[in-house]
Order: C-alpha cells, then structure tokens, then sequence
C-alpha cells in the first residue's frame, strides 16, 4: 500500500494532482472527460493516469474503448484524508473545473 512519501511524489505533478482533483468525489470518470478537461493530449493524460495506478491512487475499469477512473476506494483513510484536504486549494490554485461527464456515455 502507498507510503506518505509515495503519496507526495505521486502528488507532485500539476497533471497528476489536477488529475485527482477531477477524479475527488465524482465516481467514475471517462478518461475522455478528463483530456476535455484539462485540455491536454490524451497521451498525455493517460501516462499520468498509468503513474496515478502504478502508485494505486486510482483503479481503472474499461468499457468498450473507453477507460473509466476513479479514486481507489481501498485507499488508506490517512490518504484519502490528505487528499480531501488538498482538493479544495489545488482545484483552485489549478483552476480546475469538474468534468461535464457527457463525452462517451
């Protein structure tokens, strides 16, 4: 399971924390609201969602073509804690706005 310091570095990106941010509270969310999002490449977005598994910080379930995320709801309760905590100033700080949820269905 992921350490405090995993959890920093993992954290440590503006993509990957934007990421989370998106992802915080919402369920699922289609890699393809993501990308419209934050209006990035969808390679792009996906290399840090792949990070974001690696340091089991999100679960993925595909669909048809389309691959779903959401936050790992087997997180440790200090993580998800930290998270929640960061979400509100990140998303500002970010100028994140959540996902319409309407590209794939």
């Amino acid at each position: 399971m992921i350490t405090p310091t995993q959890l920093c570095k993992c954290l440590g990106d503006d993509t990957r924390l934007s990421l989370i941010c998106l992802l915080h509270g919402q369920g699922e969310v289609c890699v393809c609201d993501l990308v419209d999002s934050l209006q990035a490449p969808q390679s792009t977005i996906s290399r840090h969602l792949a990070q974001l598994r690696q340091c089991e910080l999100v679960v993925a379930r595909r669909q048809g073509t389309w691959m779903h995320y959401q936050l790992n709801p087997a997180l440790p309760q200090w993580a998800a804690e930290v998270i929640a905590t960061l979400v509100i100033p990140a998303r500002e700080d970010l100028n994140i706005t959540l996902p319409n949820t309407a590209c794939c269905g």
